[in-house]
C-alpha cells in the first residue's frame, strides 16, 4: 500500500500549479504611457454630447475612455490629436468599438453641440464631442488638474484658447488609469489601449 503522502501528490502538484499559474495572471502587464491609477479620480461629470443628450461619467461605463480637452476653432494640436486618435483606433481593429473619444469643448461661446457633432465626426465615429456650461467645463478641467485659457481677440472678435492637450484614459469601471501625453506615440497607444480594451487582460 503506497504511503498517503504519494497518494495525494497528483492533487498537490495541480494545486501547486493552479497557484503558479494565477499568480502569472495577476501581474501588472506592462504600460507604457504615464500610469495615475490612484492618483486621479474617476470618470465624473454632467455635460451634454453632441446629439444634444444630457450624459454623464455612468452612460460610458463599459468602454474604456479616453479624454481629451480642446476646441473645434484650434488651428493645430486639436486636430492633430484627433486625426492621430482616430488612426490608433484604426490600427486596434475591431477592439475599438468599446472605446470613445470624449472630446471636451473649452469654448462653449462656440462650440454648440451641432458645431461638435460635425466636427468630431469628420475625425472617427467613435468620438463624442461634450459641451457644458462655462463653469461645468471649468469644474471638470480642475478635476483633472488640466488648464485652459481664453486669449483676447482680434478686431474680428477672433481668439484662440490655451489648454492643456494631455489624453487621459479611463478603464471600462470608469477608473482613471493612463495619462497620454503630446510625446506618446501610436504605437504605445495601441499597445496600451489594447490591454485595457482585451478583457481578458488585467493591467
Amino acid at each position: 500500500m503506497k504511503p498517503r503522502y504519494l497518494l495525494c501528490l497528483p492533487l498537490l502538484l495541480l494545486l501547486a500549479m493552479g497557484a503558479l499559474l494565477g499568480g502569472c495572471r495577476s501581474e501588472p502587464l506592462p504600460l507604457r504611457l504615464t500610469n495615475i491609477s490612484g492618483h486621479m479620480p474617476d470618470l465624473d461629470f454632467k455635460l451634454t454630447d453632441d446629439n444634444g443628450k444630457a450624459v454623464t461619467g455612468a452612460n460610458y461605463r463599459g468602454k474604456v475612455v479616453l479624454l481629451y480637452f480642446g476646441y473645434t476653432h484650434c488651428p493645430d494640436v486639436c486636430p492633430l490629436t484627433l486625426a492621430q486618435l482616430h488612426v490608433v483606433m484604426q490600427r486596434l481593429g475591431p477592439l475599438a468599438d468599446d472605446a470613445r473619444i470624449l472630446f471636451v469643448s473649452v469654448d462653449p461661446a462656440r462650440d454648440t453641440p451641432a458645431v461638435m457633432h460635425a466636427y468630431v465626426n469628420a475625425f472617427d465615429k467613435r468620438a463624442v464631442g461634450l459641451v457644458g456650461s462655462a463653469r461645468a467645463v471649468e469644474a471638470l478641467s480642475k478635476r483633472y488638474r488640466s488648464a485652459f485659457t481664453r486669449e483676447p481677440g482680434d478686431a474680428d472678435g477672433n481668439y484662440e484658447v490655451s489648454h492643456s492637450s494631455a489624453i487621459y484614459i479611463f478603464d471600462r469601471d470608469g477608473k482613471a488609469r493612463l495619462l497620454a501625453t503630446p510625446s506618446a506615440s501610436q504605437d504605445d497607444l495601441v499597445h496600451d489601449l489594447h490591454l485595457l480594451l482585451d478583457t481578458g487582460a488585467t493591467p
